[in-house]
């Protein structure tokens, strides 16, 4: 059998991006398998070259969202520079960006002039609050798109602020949906025979996650509020305490409430007029996490876990990476957690990408590319000579 080398193979990528969300959506088109050329500013290239934490004097940041890409130095402001690009658009299928908009028109560089030179390519775009609105000249982050969106404020207990979730959902929520906009875009193109520009926001993206708690305010004005670990609607739904941890439980269909009542010991409970229905039990919520919390108080998360699993009850531990890193499914069978072998770096775990090919697989793991490693390989892959090149260098074109 031959070598997988992903879905995408045979695509050719110019990724302007810089930071988190573009380079996270890039790297998952990287990974599925198309070329991803990282193009970067010789005198300021993506700043997270040199975050921490750092492996050997390096950034482990980087690599971990810019794996598998090839990378070159570009100076966009240059005449020169420019030139180059616009020839390695000529047979591209698809730039990526995430500059605040209007950058790319500025420099003669944007969907309008390089779909002149290669009516088939897709452009696309990342930002704070879109290319067209009163916000879209607004400088966007991930924890500005969690306020601005709504989702800061369903986060957290209710007696506490609005809280920012933990991860940088935003950036690479964007990074995800530019990608699902780029391959539908590629159908159309094969349909139609052009590309066309696609776009997503950090806001978008957020309220767009939220879309079953406005539900409730569309059709009942319910507006939501925080709620902590609980849900509205459904209960058992959420965390509870046990003797060495958290863990976390849904069950509350007439199903799996059943299954869970017996688990704990108590199948009366389904039985209980405060408990047999939902609205009901909804109401008397606090009643029925006593017999729970009592229940879980003297066990392990692993005896709470091993015992609702054999009932089929939908659960989970809380864990903290240092479990995941460790679990025999996440980490093991599904490879959530793959080493990469960076040059000068050494071996470490960066995070998979959560989808699966079984056919075509996933490209194999490279090395992400030092600043400018590529730029030979790539300019004479266009027509520059060696010449030209070191004129180019000289001239700060590269």
């Amino acid at each position: 059998m031959s070598e997988k080398k992903g879905p995408l193979a045979g695509l050719k990528v110019l990724d302007l991006t810089r930071v988190l969300s573009g380079p996270y959506g890039t790297m998952w088109l990287a990974t599925m398998g198309a070329d991803i050329i990282k193009i970067e500013n010789p005198k300021d290239p993506d700043t997270t070259r040199n975050y921490v934490p750092g492996i050997n004097g390096k950034s482990a940041y980087f690599p971990t969202v810019n794996h598998n890409k090839r990378g070159i130095t570009l100076n966009l402001k240059s005449e020169a520079g420019k030139q180059i690009f616009r020839d390695l658009a000529k047979d591209a299928d698809i730039v990526v960006e995430n500059f605040r908009p209007g950058v790319m028109d500025k420099l003669g560089l944007g969907y309008a002039a390089l779909s002149e030179i290669n009516p088939r390519i897709i452009y696309a775009s990342i930002s704070g609050y879109g290319t067209y609105g009163p916000y879209s000249q607004r400088p966007g982050y991930d924890v500005t798109a969690q306020a601005m969106s709504g989702i800061m404020h369903l986060t957290g207990f209710p007696d506490s602020p609005p809280t920012r979730v933990g991860s940088s959902i935003g950036d690479t929520l964007a990074g995800e949906t530019i990608v699902v906009a780029i391959l539908a875009a590629l159908y159309n193109r094969s349909q139609t025979g052009r590309g066309q520009m696609v776009e997503t926001s950090l806001v978008d993206c957020l309220i767009s996650l939220s879309a079953q708690d406005y539900v409730r305010y569309f059709a009942a004005g319910d507006v939501p509020m925080r709620m902590g670990n609980i849900y509205k609607t459904w209960t058992p739904y959420g965390n509870y305490k046990a003797k060495d941890g958290y863990f976390n439980v849904g069950a509350s269909t007439p199903k799996t409430f059943p299954s869970f009542c017996r688990a704990i010991g108590h199948p009366e409970l389904v039985e209980d007029p405060r408990f047999a229905k939902e609205p009901t039990r909804i109401e008397n919520r606090e009643a029925l996490d006593v017999y729970i919390n009592e229940w879980a108080s003297n066990r392990t998360v692993k005896e709470i876990i091993d015992i609702l699993v054999r009932n089929d009850v939908p659960c989970a531990p809380v864990n903290s990476i240092v479990e995941l890193v460790e679990d025999e499914h996440i980490a093991g069978a599904r490879d959530m957690f793959p080493l990469l072998d960076q040059k000068d770096v050494g071996r470490f775990h960066v995070t998979n990408i959560p989808v699966r090919f079984h056919e075509s697989g996933l490209a194999p793991l490279t090395s992400s590319p030092d600043l400018g490693e590529h730029n030979e390989e790539i300019l004479m892959g266009i027509g520059r000579t060696k010449e030209e090149i070191e004129q180019y260098r000289a001239d700060g074109v590269i």
